[in-house]
């Protein structure tokens, strides 16, 4: 058995150990949550049994709206993302269909993450003035890439992931470059060699195919419902913005473009504005 297949078959035990019905819902309708753990950086999938002529179920976690999406005549789901930043507590999961309202009680439990030291160019680390300008327009363009997302889900299949390899990078990693501390590491890194294919995690559209300053080659593809991923630090691209993939494409080539210190594959992942670990939703909603 290889240690990827390991990976997911103890995940996927994680997964059905913490699938819980009800424990914390109030109210008439049938609320059940699946996920690997309920810390920062995490994937919960709410499922809501509800009467079969529904038309619409509204989903709120977090003070944010949460797309719901129906997975059987009498069932839907919705992807409640647990960002990286959640700070430990108790938070409520509303539902509402068909005049019914009931209220999950999801219990953010705490998470400590490690320290990485790593040294780069130090023009990644305090950029000179002449890449101000190109890094504050980046960031403008990628916060509209992030409200853009298809209002209805765009995938089918299992997500997978889109190297062999198995990340090495942890998910929430504190970073310090050159000696300075910057922000938390956003998502998982694979230690591919370069020119390895990257595959779609998932079917999408693409987003963003582009050179940006710190992630460098990068593809952003959209699953629909405010379900994102981005692929970054590539060599080459082999898709253009615009272009729709099918889960399991290739998308581009594994690279050392932007802020490394290596050919590698950074893979990260946002649902509903949330920056969850792509290890977490292959656990939940990955191949098993």
């Amino acid at each position: 058995m290889s240690a990827t297949h390991r990976t997911r078959s103890a995940a996927g035990l994680l997964f059905a150990l913490l699938a819980s019905a009800n424990p914390g819902a109030r109210g008439p309708l049938a609320l059940k949550i699946a996920a690997r753990a309920t810390a920062p950086g995490e994937l919960v999938v709410v499922t809501i049994d509800a009467p079969a002529n529904v038309a619409e179920v509204h989903v709120r976690a977090f003070n944010r709206d949460v797309p719901a999406y129906r997975d059987a005549d009498q069932q839907w789901r919705a992807l409640v993302g647990i960002d990286l930043d959640v700070k430990p507590a108790t938070y409520p999961i509303v539902v509402h269909a068909a005049g019914a309202q009931a209220t999950y009680d999801l219990v953010v439990a705490p998470k400590t993450f490690r320290t990485r030291r790593l040294t780069v160019d130090p023009d990644f680390v305090t950029p000179p003035p002449s890449a101000a300008e190109r890094i504050a327009n980046e960031a403008a363009f990628m916060r509209t890439v992030w409200q853009s997302s298809a209002r209805e889900r765009l995938w089918t299949a299992p997500f997978s992931s889109p190297v062999r390899e198995t990340a090495n990078s942890a998910f929430g990693t504190r970073s310090v470059f050159n000696g300075r501390l910057r922000s938390a590491h956003g998502g998982a890194d694979f230690p591919s060699a370069a020119g390895t294919p990257v595959h779609a995690p998932n079917a999408g559209r693409i987003l963003v195919a582009r050179d940006l300053y710190f992630s460098g080659n990068t593809v952003v593809i959209d699953h629909g419902l405010d379900l994102f991923s981005m692929l970054a630090h590539l060599s080459a691209f082999d898709v253009r913005e615009g272009d729709r993939v099918g889960a399991g494409d290739v998308v581009g080539r594994v690279g050392a473009t932007g802020r490394v210190t290596g050919p590698h594959l950074h893979w990260a992942v946002r649902i509903t504005g949330s920056r969850v670990d792509p290890i977490s939703l292959l656990a939940v909603i990955g191949q098993p």
